[in-house]
């Protein structure tokens, strides 16, 4: 008579047993860790750690198509990969405490007709900032006062993304005419003041913390 501790043994023992197992426990920590991150299914490496799955495994993961490495140490649920933003979900994920700046907060709130060819990002000068291969990042190092003002937080593909209000990004744009261009600046304050939710007075707060009362003024009483 065969006991139950000798089928169990055989099965045990058996390759295919072993490779079916080891595929249902792989399918549970694939769903494990997609529940354990954001909504939008971007998650890093260290995340994937935390929620029980090791380096080799989220490599099988990504050779069954199941995830998609966007850039070094961060990855997406292939399910959800039709992400609108993905470059700023790498870039949440890569610099947690940076902020959209300058042409990308520019265009992020559609104050801009020109399409930024690189992600403009602001950091503290303090700040450590690790070697981003993709996507194309031009850092700006501020002051703590101009770093810590207007930051507004929104969730793209499900990360978290900081970027400065429209205000501050206007008076960004002045004090950093002479890398972006006047026009653009300029420009950028014309679109704003032809909105119907203007706040001059933010405007001129924030002119006055990045210290560009005296340029900004004549553009902005022109266009009053």
């Amino acid at each position: 008579m065969i006991s139950r501790f000798d089928i169990c043994s055989k099965e045990a023992h058996n390759p295919l047993h072993l490779i079916v197992s080891g595929a249902f426990m792989r399918q549970g920590k694939f769903e494990h860790l997609i529940a354990s991150v954001q909504p939008g299914g971007t998650f890093t490496a260290a995340e994937a750690r935390r929620a029980g799955v090791s380096p080799r495994t989220l490599e099988r993961f990504r050779q069954a198509g199941k995830v998609v490495r966007l850039a070094r140490g961060v990855y997406q649920a292939a399910e959800i990969r039709d992400a609108a933003s993905p470059d700023y979900a790498v870039i949440a994920k890569r610099v947690p405490l940076g902020v959209l700046c300058l042409l990308s907060a520019l265009y992020h709130h559609d104050l801009t007709t020109e399409i930024p060819r690189e992600i403009c990002l602001a950091v503290s000068r303090a700040a450590n900032v690790p070697r981003i291969g993709y996507p194309r990042v031009r850092i700006y190092r501020m002051s703590a006062g101009s770093f810590a003002a207007g930051i507004e937080r929104k969730v793209v593909d499900g990360v978290e993304l900081r970027v400065f209000s429209a205000e501050k990004t206007l008076a960004d744009c002045f004090k950093y005419r002479n890398r972006i261009g006047l026009d653009v600046a300029v420009e950028a304050l014309k679109n704003y003041m032809a909105r119907c939710g203007r706040n001059l007075e933010r405007v001129r707060k924030m002119s006055k913390v990045c210290r560009v009362e005296k340029i900004m003024h004549p553009y902005l009483e022109s266009l009053v």
